[in-house]
């Protein structure tokens, strides 16, 4: 399989953020931006894979600024490492005032995905390389995120076993 480099996976979304999608405070609801995130992450993946993905994990969504309602927000997304079957992607969402042009980076994330196949079973993906300074740093910090996400999963599945699936009342 042909490496490809991580400015072949890019994808970018722009929106216009409007008041159905805001809270009272007249700023975008966290999981209308996640949702954002999760959209143009998964395309990146897919353009990557060449094949259909599912989300596997959200590693952090850091809301850094507010995203007010009449803003545009442009999310940015791109493969920065990938392993066998699984590829993680950088994303970062963008805020830009429409009468000032003022633009101010809201929100950072790393999200994984898995490529599958027809039978959504987990299919490998080319491996990624960096061009820029910027995406080296990223590919060369990856797998340090991709422990952390390991040991992350190894914890939820314990938490998920011992709290099982019916809510507990006693003391």
């Amino acid at each position: 399989m042909e490496a490809k480099p991580c400015s072949a996976s890019l994808a970018i979304k722009t929106t216009h953020v409007l008041p159905p999608d805001t809270n009272p405070y007249n700023t975008l609801f966290g999981g209308k931006l996640m949702a954002h995130l999760d959209d143009i992450a998964g395309i990146a993946a897919v353009k990557h894979a060449n094949n259909p993905v599912v989300t596997a994990s959200t590693d952090s969504v850091d809301f850094l600024a507010p995203v007010r309602v009449g803003q545009y927000i442009s999310i940015e997304a791109f493969v920065t490492w990938t392993h066998q079957t699984s590829m993680e992607v950088f994303i970062r969402a963008i805020t830009e005032d429409i009468k000032t042009g003022k633009r101010k980076a809201c929100t950072t994330a790393f999200m994984t995905f898995v490529a599958i196949d027809e039978n959504g079973k987990p299919i490998s993906v080319p491996p990624v390389y960096p061009e820029t300074d910027d995406e080296k740093m990223l590919h060369e910090s990856a797998p340090l995120r991709a422990n952390r996400r390991e040991e992350r999963r190894l914890n939820s599945k314990k938490l998920a076993e011992t709290f099982g699936t019916t809510y507990r009342t006693e003391k």
